[in-house]
C-alpha cells in the first residue's frame, strides 16, 4: 500500500471529490480526517468509511476555524503527512453582472482558504521536521478564461500560481506542493453549474451538461474516481522529486 502509515487531512470532504479521495487514501493505508463546513454531512461520510476516518467541522474562510480544525485533526491523527486543499465554490455570471460580494465569497474559499490551510499544514510539517505533501485542487478553468466564469477562473488561476510559489518556498523543508487541475467532473454540484448556464445562455436544463460531456476528447465527463490515481501518486513517495507542478486530469480537454 502506497500510503501505509500516513495521515491526511482533506477539506471539502463531506461528498464528491473530497470523499472519494478519502476513500482512496484509506484503501492505500492512510488514516484520514475529513473536514467540511457541513458538520452533519461530513460526520455521516466519515462513518461510512469506518475506522481510520475522522470528521471535523471547518470553515476555511475563518482563521480561528482553520486553527482549531488543524489542532483537532493533528490531535486525532497524531501528526499530519498530507493535506489536500479540495474545498471550493463555483459561480457564474456575465462580467457586467458580477457582484462584489459574490467575488469576495469565491476568493475567500478558493484562494484565501487554500492558502491559509496550506500555511497551517506547512507550519506543522516544518516543526515536525519530516516533510510532507500538499495537494491543491485547481481546475482547467484556471488555465483559460471563460466568458461566464470569470471569478471562478481567476480564483483557480490563483491556486495554480500559489502552488508554484509555495512549492518553491517549501521544498527546502521536504514539503512537496503540487496541484491537480480536473476538467469537468460529474456529480451533484453539476446541477447547480448547469442551472447557471441554463439561465445565462437561455438553454433547457441539462443541455449544457450534455454539450460539455460531448466536447471532452475522451467522450465523457470525469467521475470523482478518475482523479484518485493522481491524488494518490502526488501524496506518495513516488512524487518526491515533483515540485510546484499542476497536473491536468481532464480527458484531454487542455494540453499543457
Amino acid at each position: 500500500m502506497r500510503l501505509e502509515g500516513k495521515t491526511a487531512l482533506i477539506t471539502g470532504a463531506a461528498r464528491g471529490i473530497g470523499l472519494e479521495f478519502a476513500r482512496a487514501y484509506m484503501a492505500e493505508g492512510a488514516a484520514v480526517v475529513l473536514a467540511d463546513i457541513d458538520s452533519e454531512g461530513v460526520r455521516r461520510s466519515a462513518e461510512t468509511l469506518g475506522p481510520g476516518a475522522f470528521a471535523i467541522e471547518m470553515d476555511i474562510t475563518r482563521q480561528e476555524s482553520i486553527d482549531a480544525g488543524f489542532a483537532r485533526a493533528i490531535g486525532a491523527l497524531g501528526s499530519l503527512d498530507i493535506l489536500v486543499n479540495n474545498a471550493a465554490l463555483f459561480t457564474a455570471a456575465p462580467i457586467v453582472d458580477i457582484a462584489r460580494a459574490d467575488y469576495d465569497r469565491v476568493f475567500a474559499v478558493n484562494v484565501a482558504g487554500t492558502f491559509f490551510c496550506l500555511q497551517a499544514a506547512a507550519r506543522h510539517m516544518i516543526a515536525r521536521g519530516k516533510g510532507g505533501k500538499i495537494i491543491n485542487m485547481a481546475s482547467q478553468a484556471g488555465r483559460r478564461g471563460e466568458p461566464l466564469v470569470a471569478t471562478y477562473c481567476a480564483s483557480k488561476a490563483a491556486v495554480i500560481s500559489l502552488t508554484q510559489s509555495a512549492g518553491l518556498g517549501l521544498i527546502r523543508h521536504g514539503i512537496n506542493v503540487n496541484g491537480i487541475a480536473p476538467g469537468v467532473v460529474d456529480g451533484e454540484h453539476w446541477d447547480g453549474v448547469d442551472a447557471h448556464f441554463a439561465r445565462f445562455e437561455n438553454r433547457p436544463l441539462g443541455e449544457k451538461k450534455r454539450m460539455v460531456a460531448a466536447s471532452v476528447p475522451i467522450c465523457r465527463m470525469a467521475k470523482a474516481a478518475d482523479l484518485t490515481g493522481m491524488a494518490i501518486f502526488l501524496a506518495s513517495a513516488e512524487a518526491d522529486y515533483i515540485v510546484a507542478q499542476t497536473y491536468g486530469v481532464d480527458g484531454g480537454n487542455w494540453m499543457a
